[in-house]
């Protein structure tokens, strides 16, 4: 297993307005089918740490856009592991146009979160290990979560990924266009418009203007962290994960306590659909989020307190988390 070890400027890109944690280690590490994907390893202050957060980004996230939340969890005590997924961020991209984001296989992403574990969290962090995660990366923790409960203590899942709208047109007709371009070869075809640098009036995922240009400034100064729209083969392959993790066996399966923090005004994962995987999952616990919307790590403080005050109250030390078993099954 090759890592590539380092606290470099040329591996982490740093604006003035999005500094990076004060104790970290950044490099590359070998993912599936040699994938070569970026890092970061954030150290907190605190002895004795009270364990590690694995964070799992979504759809075309970075390493960058955590320093907030990455600070905010070194703080309490916390490490923070998180690495950018194959096809975005600083990791190999999976097309000779570097914009279009692309996935061969969903359990792709599965193994390289397993292989991360592995190699960098396992031998490096400290125990016991968590994992917060943001829509797509929240989706690649519920696939995997049955194999993971020997090695993650808990989860928070924040807008999982499990079911798609506010696309203007129908999921069933956007999972049937994905899945025929699929079976037809035409898998790296691109299926709608580049958003980087949409408005932030009427955008679906913070109404933080703030944070919104805070992170815009990042992909202004870094577009090479970016990707454009999905193509047809990433559209396929989540939504047959989509379907894979609302089944009932397969949640049946899942042992690892998990709280499932809901933005009730998300535009782009309906709130009927984490409100349903809920209710199908015997180990997760829903936190509604009134008034948030897609990405709550990003949203404004009334409502990026509430996830984070849960996150916080539901790592052991705390208040023992909201009265699910560490057993739960």
């Amino acid at each position: 297993m090759n890592t590539t070890p380092a606290a470099s400027p040329d591996i982490l890109h740093l604006t003035e307005g999005n500094p990076a944690p004060e104790n970290y280690t950044c490099g590359y590490f070998t993912g599936h089918r040699g994938a070569r994907l970026r890092y970061g390893l954030f150290r907190s202050s605190v002895v004795p740490a009270a364990g590690t957060v694995v964070i799992m980004q979504g759809r075309n996230e970075f390493i960058e856009k955590y320093f907030e939340t990455i600070r905010e969890l070194n703080a309490k005590g916390l490490w923070v592991a998180t690495f950018d997924l194959r096809g975005q961020g600083g990791s190999d991209r999976l097309r000779k146009n570097p914009r279009k984001g692309h996935v061969r296989r969903f359990s792709d992403y599965e193994k390289d979160l397993e292989l991360f574990l592995e190699h960098i969290v396992l031998p490096d962090a400290r125990l016991p290990f968590f994992l917060v995660g943001h829509s797509t990366g929240a989706l690649v923790a519920l696939s995997a979560a049955p194999r993971l409960s020997n090695r993650i203590h808990r989860m928070a899942l924040a807008a999982p990924y499990t079911a798609l709208s506010g696309q203007g047109v129908p999921e069933g007709l956007i999972r049937a266009l994905s899945t025929a371009a699929s079976w037809t070869g035409l898998g790296s075809l691109a299926m709608g418009k580049d958003q980087n640098h949409r408005p932030f009036e009427g955008n679906p995922i913070t109404s933080d203007r703030g944070r919104f240009r805070r992170n815009l400034e990042i992909i202004n100064a870094h577009p090479e962290l970016t990707v454009g729209a999905p193509t047809a083969r990433w559209l396929h392959e989540t939504f047959k994960a989509m379907k894979r993790v609302n089944n009932q066996a397969h949640l049946t399966q899942i042992t690892i306590p998990t709280l499932i923090l809901a933005p009730v005004l998300d535009p782009i994962v309906p709130y009927w659909a984490q409100e349903e995987l809920s209710r199908n999952f015997r180990a997760g616990q829903l936190v509604t989020i009134n008034g948030a919307r897609h990405e709550l790590f990003q949203e404004r403080d009334i409502y990026r307190a509430q996830a984070m005050a849960a996150i916080d109250a539901f790592m052991p030390g705390q208040d023992g988390g909201f009265g699910l078993s560490e057993t739960a099954a």
